[in-house]
């Protein structure tokens, strides 16, 4: 495409597709399609008539490579489902770290204080959707935008019991009758908010895995390891659930990561070993590979769960 990319665009991990086609993450079904006939109007052949070619193709672009991805995985049940489960996680996440994303749209900043964020949301929305994609030289532009308005509403209305934390009302005043705070309260370190988090994404995976919805505990455990990386634990039970779900492929690869980072996990090497002896024992290399760096350096401390590096490349990134 023509169009620059935008360093604001897809402030998300994972494609947004709500801020493609400029609906809130609240919109139904009915809603997203009545914007995506709409768009799809605007880009036609027939509604640009007038125009150059150079901007009736930029029109095409913007629909077939943008536009029509984004309905697709809005109304296919699987994807939608995966999405909406993504979208849940990453309030969650968001909520958990406990300070607000950084933005830099004015309707993001101006969202983040906004006393009513469910009005202010909408509103928001709604008006940078109606001129969207009235220049589409800016339209990843308009898109950055609307993600950003996203993950602020993803942050402020993941808080259900309360405030969110950007409102002016977060500061909580002190009851008449309450007694002073004590001096002395406990602030959780970024290591034990590390744990609370990773601690919160496998329990979930293990009420999934439980009921064998090995889709959605994928889906949390993916989440952790775009987390934290270097975690033995979280890529040692991904092997585990991709295994009961059939896909030993996907099951190789995280039980040879939690071999590289911790030689000695017995999870991942029994993964390693089932793989294996499906595979008709085409993977050995792989496994003796993983076990001879138990000398090395990342070996030395097995359990740290944030060594630096990164293995992110198996789970996407911004979108190109």
């Amino acid at each position: 495409m023509t169009m620059k990319p935008d360093q604001g665009l897809f402030q998300l991990d994972f494609d947004d597709h709500h801020a493609v086609l400029g609906v809130p993450v609240t919109a139904d079904a009915k809603a997203v399609r009545k914007r995506y006939l709409t768009i799809a109007r605007m880009l036609h052949p027939d509604s640009l008539s007038g125009s150059t070619t150079i901007d009736a193709q930029r029109a095409s672009d913007v629909l077939s490579k943008l536009v029509n991805p984004a309905y697709e995985a809005l109304t296919q049940e699987k994807s939608s489902t995966e999405h909406g489960i993504m979208l849940k996680l990453k309030g969650q996440s968001l909520r958990q770290v406990g300070t607000a994303p950084t933005v830099s749209s004015t309707e993001a900043q101006t969202l983040l204080k906004a006393p009513h964020a469910d009005a202010a949301y909408r509103k928001a929305v709604s008006s940078l959707a109606e001129s969207q994609f009235d220049d589409l030289e800016n339209v990843t532009g308009v898109i950055g935008q609307l993600s950003e308005l996203n993950l602020i509403y993803l942050y402020r209305s993941s808080a259900n019991d309360g405030p969110s934390a950007g409102s002016p009302a977060s500061a909580a005043k002190p009851r008449p009758n309450a007694a002073p705070s004590s001096p002395t309260t406990t602030v959780p370190t970024p290591r034990q908010n590390q744990a609370a988090i990773l601690e919160s994404y496998v329990n979930r995976a293990q009420e999934y895995d439980q009921n064998r919805d090995y889709s959605r505990a994928i889906l949390e455990l993916r989440e952790a390891v775009k987390a934290y990386p270097n975690n033995v634990q979280c890529h040692s039970y991904l092997s585990a659930i991709y295994l009961k779900a059939g896909q030993n492929t996907m099951a190789r690869i995280h039980a040879k990561r939690a071999l590289e980072i911790d030689p000695n996990d017995e999870r991942a090497q029994s993964v390693q070993a089932r793989v294996e002896k499906a595979s008709g024992g085409s993977t050995t290399g792989s496994a003796q590979t993983a076990q001879s760096k138990g000398g090395n350096a990342k070996a030395s401390n097995p359990k740290s769960a944030n060594q630096g590096g990164g293995f992110f490349g198996l789970f996407g990134g911004k979108k190109k």
